[in-house]
């Protein structure tokens, strides 16, 4: 039996971490600022992939709905997936009446679309979040559901030219929420989980939670000459085949996990891919060498990421690096000291927003509203 004053609330998205974990952020602050035990906080991801296990991680109940991939063209594909939606929305749908829920926060991906329907379908209040600098098709989708006193919120401030004039008027503008850790990370304990001195300068490199072959193959090509100036740590991804083995001044992890945070904020220089994640550095005002995924198979949204950190002096964009000039780029930061605290005064102010913070007041107003009544 549910408290009649008992208020569910939904998360959904997943597919990748750039979707999950800025949600986990956002859920995260408002357990914080909810005032009463009134409420319940759950979240509605695949049933494949990671998304259970990084909700779970954070003490969150998970409830996986099958998921199709939204494509822009037609394969065959397309068929399966299609029913493969209409099954994750009445899945979704029949999650949402049993758990009384009365908010739907998404954070996007293909998965949000079914519970986003859902919700709507249900009368619940609907806030979604982009992460990207232009909307994804699924947050595109889910803008259609937003009404009365839900909400679209916005990583970048240019984003709203990308969306009808009548869902403007729902938008506002937050960054992209970021775990607290990240606020409070420590070098210290970054260089003790590294086994490294005080002394050692950290490149750290990224190739998203899945690694990135491409990232992985430079950083093979040019290893030599990048030990050369600093101790690289390199997550590799867990799926990626690697045989380098750890030295000295190479740390090859296939996922760093709790850890991150610390270890971030003891590099001087970060490389890789050009997702959510990049708000995660900023935060901690680091220099970045962005190298976007890009060509057949993506929209182009991790190249406007980059270029937008590029034009806010933050981050230096490589778009066709080869093995010599990602060397000499990285010389370039390392040798020049105003370069870097240039580059980290540009990122700190791009993340200073405590996004999740701000997101998480006006969840937990729309939650004080619903007791109210």
């Amino acid at each position: 039996m549910y408290n009649k004053r008992m208020i569910s609330i939904a998360f959904t998205g997943g597919g990748t971490g750039g979707h999950i974990y800025p949600g986990l952020a956002v859920a995260a602050e408002l357990r914080k600022q909810l005032p009463c035990s009134d409420y319940k906080l759950f979240w509605i991801g695949s049933s494949s992939g990671i998304d259970r296990s990084l909700v779970e991680g954070a003490n969150i109940e998970f409830f996986g709905v099958p998921s199709g991939k939204l494509r822009r063209y037609f394969s065959l594909r397309t068929i399966i997936d299609f029913f493969k939606v209409i099954a994750g929305f009445f899945a979704a749908r029949k999650i949402l009446k049993k758990q009384n829920a009365k908010i739907l926060f998404s954070k996007g991906g293909f998965v949000s679309v079914p519970p986003c329907a859902a919700a709507a379908s249900l009368g619940l209040t609907i806030f979604t979040h982009e992460s990207d600098y232009s909307p994804g098709l699924a947050t595109k989708i889910n803008a259609r559901f937003v009404s009365g006193s839900g909400g679209i919120f916005t990583a970048y401030e240019d984003t709203a030219k990308f969306f009808s004039s009548k869902a403007r008027d729902y938008i506002t503008v937050t960054g992209n929420p970021v775990r607290s850790v990240f606020f409070n990370a420590d070098p210290s304990k970054g260089r003790a989980f590294l086994k490294t001195s005080n002394e050692a300068r950290i490149l750290l490199v990224l190739g998203g939670s899945q690694g990135a072959a491409e990232i992985n193959e430079l950083v093979r090509a040019a290893l030599d000459d990048l030990t050369k100036i600093y101790t690289v740590v390199h997550q590799t991804g867990p799926n990626q085949k690697w045989d380098i083995p750890e030295s000295e001044k190479y740390k090859p992890f296939p996922y760093i996990n709790e850890e991150m945070p610390h270890v971030m904020a003891a590099a001087e220089l970060v490389m890789g891919r050009s997702g959510a994640g990049i708000w995660e550095w900023a935060v901690l005002g680091k220099p970045m060498l962005l190298i976007p995924l890009r060509g057949a198979g993506t929209r182009g949204d991790q190249v406007e990421n980059a270029h937008y950190f590029e034009n806010a002096k933050a981050a230096k964009v490589l778009l066709t690096p080869s093995a010599g000039e990602l060397v000499s780029e990285v010389k370039s930061f390392a040798d020049d000291e105003n370069k870097r605290k240039e580059a980290a005064n540009a990122s700190k102010k791009l993340g200073g927003i405590n996004s999740a913070d701000f997101i998480a007041k006006i969840l937990a107003e729309e939650i004080s509203d619903i007791l109210d009544n």
